[in-house]
């Protein structure tokens, strides 16, 4: 069975994958981070033992910090968030936890409401102007090729392609906030447009075959034929550029700091969606839209 041949497996897998992850955003959302609802995120390490959570909510309470919450990280580390506070009140907070032993700040970060509106709003911006110019470059730099699909079309299934791959990986951590409480911030929005450079990439260099070989071809294969030549003439090169990205994205997951955690784990998800994608969904897309048309011809 060819890879185009079997094209109906992959839009199944996908079509389901996807279905999941907008099931999962339309029931739960995203857990938005301070970085967009705003907020202060604390973080310190003990040098002795780390006191237990309710030991520090008590002593925040004192100090008027209320409804904070309390995340352990590493052996002796405590990252603490809760509403914006100004310097003096910050200073007040490293003092309350310092009562509970001998502490190191790490971080400290305090962003107002106002800012982190700003942020999300700029940030579905971004997304979509890539979006928007990934279509007007792919238009360009096909627009030599008419037959037989027009230019536009390959930066349309290319769109719908890195649609695929931000999806699908948003799905998961709309999972990961339900259960366990994982939230989205820059960083989160920092990976998915590296998601969407990395796999436009990956499906301009099929694409680009499939231009030679037509040009090649003068005519004289079909359009499907084509296709299938062109993406397994370029699997091993898209297979071997992910696995090392790959590679390198686990290690990070694994043996990195709590900050970088879920940006790597949504780099990893989104690598491995988007080599899939350009090898069997944005090749295939074409085909199905081609024969479509001479159906309908």
């Amino acid at each position: 069975m060819t890879i185009i041949g079997s094209r109906k497996i992959s839009y199944t897998v996908s079509a389901v994958l996807v279905g999941l992850s907008l099931l999962s955003l339309a029931v739960w959302g995203l857990k938005p981070g301070i970085d967009f609802t705003g907020g202060s995120l604390l973080e310190v390490a003990y040098t002795a033992d780390r006191p237990s959570n309710e030991k520090i909510s008590t002593a925040l309470d004192k100090v008027g910090i209320d409804h904070a919450i309390v995340q352990p990280t590493g052996e002796k580390g405590v990252i603490v968030r809760f509403k914006p506070v100004d310097e003096k009140e910050h200073q007040n907070v490293l003092l309350a936890l310092q009562k509970l032993g001998q502490l190191e700040e790490k971080q400290f970060t305090s962003i107002g409401p106002t800012i982190g509106h700003e942020l999300r709003k700029n940030s579905l911006w971004a997304i979509f102007a890539v979006l928007f110019m990934i279509v007007v470059y792919i238009s360009w730099a096909f627009r030599k090729v008419s037959r037989p699909m027009a230019s536009w079309k390959y930066g349309v299934a290319a769109i719908i392609a890195l649609l695929h791959d931000v999806i699908i990986p948003t799905g998961l951590f709309s999972v990961l906030g339900h259960f366990y409480g994982v939230e989205v911030d820059t960083l989160f929005v920092t990976a998915l447009l590296t998601i969407l450079g990395f796999s436009v990439h990956d499906t301009i260099v099929v694409f680009d075959r499939i231009r030679e070989n037509l040009q090649r071809s003068s005519g004289k294969s079909d359009f499907e034929g084509i296709v299938e030549q062109s993406v397994r003439g370029t699997i091993a090169r898209s297979v071997n550029t992910s696995f090392t990205v790959l590679i390198v994205m686990f290690a990070l997951y694994i043996f990195g700091g709590s900050s970088t955690k879920f940006f790597s784990l949504a780099l990893l998800m989104g690598v491995f969606f988007g080599t899939y994608s350009s090898i069997f969904i944005a090749s295939a897309l074409l085909v199905t839209w081609h024969r479509f048309l001479q159906r309908k011809a």
